[in-house]
């Protein structure tokens, strides 16, 4: 061995420590095949409307292509000022936001701002691993609430989750309407939490992605609808989804004033801001498209009815209607290990679905299905699937 690399210092033990993607596990080895039904990733398979992409064109061929504010361009910050506002029934000030380089990104930020080593995130389970595994990554503790199924729909108990914050952790983080599960807070709920969290100190971070794809009742509750802007209250939301701009890589969070300038300086040294022409069409999907986003959440209205009545129908299977977001998320009888059944499902059947441990402990036995998709070829998925499992 070269004696120059002996004892040579390696990755951090705590990114060693952290799990692969198990989404990434199942999908990594099969993207080049051709014949998979790809519904194991959020994505709708919509392209971005042309008036979006026309609008970063335009923005790049009139010389957009600079380093902007690390808050982001002020143009879209107060767009997404005016349209948060709008949607919560309350001013939402423009000072309140940050342009992020992705919901992800905005989720990094957050995790940076607010977690030292040893403390302690609060998470409801089951929920989209990566919020839970930047936690883990910035050395906190992460504890599950899990929620359970009662009369047909994802629960959250409120008496667990009161006795947590009680606790104090550092940081509650909840999404909503919520990916994997089609969970989504009511108002009471939402109350219950914001009045726990300033009793006991605790800071509330909320996902707010999926917000707009709500399948009745129009638009999902918010705790920026009741919170005041000094609350200890962080919003999270992303173009991904709603606009069909998941690989824009684009997304905002609102936060309390008091802490709008870390948020900028730890943006700096992250991304320093994403990119300018993207911001610009960042601004033209808000103003242009509500006819897109209407259009959009109608047709998910339609993948969801189908999925969940050909799941529901099927004798091992257990299933819920989701009030929002994109994805069925359903137990299936018999299944241990949902890895190496997805795993298996993806190589034999040439249906991509998400396992449910991806999802941590209490997604066991459950598969994620993203109905983001043409009804024809949902129906194609859900027929190899029964195929896979058989009568």
């Amino acid at each position: 061995m070269n004696a120059s690399v002996v004892g040579r210092p390696g990755p951090r033990a705590l990114v060693k420590s952290v799990a692969d993607s198990k989404i990434r596990e199942v999908a990594n080895p099969f993207m080049a095949d051709a014949e998979i039904i790809r519904l194991w990733f959020g994505e709708p398979d919509l392209p971005t409307p042309a008036f979006i992409c026309d609008a970063a064109s335009k923005a790049m061929n009139e010389g957009k292509t600079y380093y902007v504010p690390s808050l982001g361009v002020p143009e879209l910050r107060r767009t997404v000022a005016e349209y948060q506002s709008r949607l919560k029934g309350r001013p939402i000030a423009a000072d309140r936001i940050v342009i992020t380089a992705s919901g992800m990104s905005a989720i990094q930020l957050v995790v940076q701002l607010l977690v030292d080593p040893g403390d302690t995130v609060l998470t409801t389970s089951p929920l989209w691993p990566n919020i839970s595994e930047a936690s883990r990554l910035a050395g906190a503790t992460v504890e599950l609430i899990e929620m359970s199924v009662k009369d047909g729909s994802w629960t959250l108990d409120t008496q667990r989750l009161a006795e947590a914050i009680a606790r104090r952790p550092k940081v509650l983080f909840v999404n909503s309407p919520c990916n994997p599960t089609g969970w989504m807070m009511s108002a009471a709920e939402q109350k219950v939490m914001l009045d726990l969290c300033r009793k006991h100190g605790v800071w509330l971070v909320v996902d707010e992605v999926y917000e707009r794809i709500v399948f009745e009742g129009g638009l999902a509750p918010s705790v920026l609808s009741i919170a005041e802007p000094e609350d200890r209250v962080i919003a999270i939301n992303s173009f991904s989804k709603n606009w069909s701009m998941t690989g824009w890589r684009l997304g905002w969070l609102v936060a309390p004033t008091d802490v709008i300038d870390d948020l900028a300086k730890l943006q700096e040294f992250n991304t320093a801001s994403a990119a300018s022409f993207v911001q610009w069409g960042g601004i033209t999907a808000i103003r242009d498209g509500e006819p897109f986003v209407a259009h959009q959440v109608e047709r998910l209205r339609h993948g969801r009815d189908l999925v969940h009545q050909r799941l529901a129908a099927h004798p091992r299977i257990r299933t819920t209607k989701p009030a929002g977001a994109l994805y069925s998320f359903f137990a299936v009888e018999g299944m241990a290990d949902s890895l190496a059944f997805a795993t298996q499902l993806a190589g034999k059947h040439k249906v991509g679905l998400a396992p449910g441990v991806a999802f941590g402990p209490g997604g066991e036995g459950h598969l994620r299905l993203c109905f983001a998709s043409e009804l024809e070829t949902l129906s194609r998925a859900l027929d190899r699937l029964e195929i896979a499992l058989g009568r």
